[in-house]
């Protein structure tokens, strides 16, 4: 039985992966402020499969202690982690100069502080226990840098990534331990559900999060999600000469 720790796990994605992993037979370890969210999720889980596990703690990722309690608590509780979902971000941001620096720094904390902190937390339960698979949710403007408001949240995002990365090479060779980096594209989420009616490439959270788990399932060292038009768009985003990369974004 894998027991797969997610943090943000009160809605969106987070909370789709919890419920499409939990139909795969996996319990659940689910972590997020909204406390009353998770309490929601997870009698809609154990409804729909009374035989799962699923424990829920309140977490505000900013707070670098809570972190690695909590972890260390599922842990506890569990007896082991199998898998640790990096999920919990924020998506605010504005142009660097105009003004809007408070915006940058939360986004900063949150997607790359915070998650250095979760990385922290779960490889220290992953070497307690020698082994266990670690997935980054990072994005598909971790591809290059991104213009305006999306500079900040695009930084973060690749600096996310490079975290795993560096542990995929750190760990090269002991196949007990592996890494995952996800970049997903445009799925709909409470973060952006304002673009939801204007982006004709945005596909339901349903079906975004189907290709993240199926990803996650398969152990994939990294994978752009849904793979189309995402991985294609991949090699174009790294690669177009920079007139054609900006009328892109």
């Amino acid at each position: 039985m894998t027991t797969t720790l997610i943090t943000g796990a009160s809605s969106g994605l987070g909370a789709e992966m919890a419920r499409q992993l939990a139909a795969r037979g996996q319990d659940l370890a689910l972590c997020a402020r909204r406390t009353d969210r998770l309490d929601e999720l997870r009698a809609e889980i154990l409804a729909a499969h009374p035989g799962r596990r699923v424990e829920v703690r309140a977490l505000d990722v900013t707070d670098d202690d809570a972190v690695f309690a909590v972890f260390r608590d599922f842990a506890a509780t569990f007896g082991r982690i199998d898998r640790v979902v990096v999920n919990a971000g924020v998506g605010k941001g504005a142009p660097l100069g105009t003004g809007r620096f408070e915006a940058n720094r939360e986004t900063a904390v949150t997607n790359f502080v915070a998650a250095l902190a979760q990385t922290e937390a779960a490889m220290e339960l992953f070497r307690a226990q020698e082994g266990g698979h670690l997935v980054m949710v990072s994005s598909m403007s971790a591809m290059r840098g991104m213009p305006k408001s999306m500079t900040t949240y695009g930084a973060t995002k690749a600096g996310a990534a490079h975290l795993v990365e560096g542990l995929r090479a750190e760990f090269h060779g002991k196949d007990a331990y592996r890494f995952t980096v996800l970049y997903p594209g445009w799925i709909a989420s409470e973060m952006n559900a304002g673009a939801a009616g204007r982006n004709r490439m945005m596909v339901s959270t349903e079906k975004g999060v189907t290709a993240m788990v199926a990803a996650i399932e398969k152990e994939r060292a990294s994978a752009c999600v849904p793979p189309l038009p995402w991985a294609p768009l991949s090699v174009v985003l790294r690669h177009a000469p920079m007139p054609v990369f900006r009328r892109l974004v």
